[in-house]
């Protein structure tokens, strides 16, 4: 498949984890639950608490442990953020980019990345108020980027 704004093919470098559990894991299910807990109050995003798990546990896949996803473990212990993570991530990046044009209003290249970066905002709200995580009536301000990041 093609990369969303350019022209360029490739595969993923990564492989997905088996999805059975197996007979050796170090941890169950109750105690993946707690340290998703303990890093979600230390601020950390669900991405990021994956990670951890798999370097500093040696938990593989969360979802084959637990039957559940991060994100939805954060949800019933009513630790999730308001916004998806990957819709903050380009909140964030759009924030930079608004600021590094600011100081250099003729750089061109991050113009055409502003630009495609609202792109991408633009339609993950589309899809995120498709799927119910966005209330319909919801949208984002321009002007107040910071607020989103707070």
């Amino acid at each position: 498949m093609a990369r969303m704004h350019s022209g360029a093919k490739g595969k993923s470098g990564s492989k997905k984890p088996a999805k059975r559990v197996p007979s050796w894991a170090p941890f169950k299910e109750n105690e993946v639950e707690k340290l998703i807990v303990k890093y979600a109050k230390a601020e950390k995003s669900a991405s990021e608490i994956g990670l951890i798990l798999r370097d500093n546990y040696g938990i593989h896949s969360i979802k084959a442990l637990t039957g559940k996803k991060v994100t939805s473990i954060l949800q019933e212990q009513n630790l999730g953020k308001p916004l998806p993570d990957d819709l903050l991530a380009l909140i964030r990046r759009l924030n930079e980019l608004k600021k590094h044009l600011e100081a250099n209003k003729h750089d061109g290249s991050a113009k055409r990345g502003l630009i495609l970066t609202e792109s991408k905002v633009r339609g993950m709200i589309k899809y995120y108020k498709n799927t119910g995580k966005l209330p319909q009536d919801w949208t984002l301000d321009m002007e107040r980027l910071k607020m989103y990041l707070g």
